[in-house]
């Protein structure tokens, strides 16, 4: 079955707009990743990311403390942006819908899509981003 995405630009900015808190799961230390180099963008443009990895906790990255799964983080947040492996999605959704009180936004990266963790994102209450990337909308958009 192929995905459709039936957000606006108008619902793009608007989501990118209300965030302030990313939880960037798959965060990786390393330059060449792509969620290092949007983690690091995200935080050039005024967001605050906090990186979940458990082979990195405790380390610094994005200038915050990188913490092993999205139940160790103790403040609120906004948006999950999941850099995860797409059969990985479920359990990342699951968890950020039960760790994360008043989470708003579930982000999939490019190329990751999965309905069935998204209809539990959105019957929570979660709005759904699949198969795009923030770094690539907010320069699209001119935000």
């Amino acid at each position: 079955m192929m995905y459709i995405d039936t957000l606006t630009d108008a619902d793009i900015t608007r989501i990118l707009k209300d965030t302030k808190v990313i939880a960037l799961v798959g965060a990786s230390a390393k330059p060449e990743r792509p969620s290092h180099r949007v983690g690091n963008f995200l935080v050039s443009k005024g967001y605050k990311v906090i990186p979940v990895n458990p082979g990195q906790a405790g380390k610094t990255l994005f200038g915050e403390t990188c913490v092993a799964s999205l139940s160790d983080i103790t403040e609120p947040v906004d948006m999950v942006d999941i850099f995860r492996r797409a059969e990985e999605l479920g359990a990342v959704v699951d968890e950020a819908l039960h760790a994360l009180t008043g989470l708003k936004y579930v982000w999939m990266q490019l190329d990751l899509v999965n309905e069935k963790a998204a209809a539990l994102a959105r019957a929570q209450g979660a709005e759904v981003v699949m198969d795009r990337c923030p770094a690539i909308e907010i320069p699209r958009l001119g935000l």
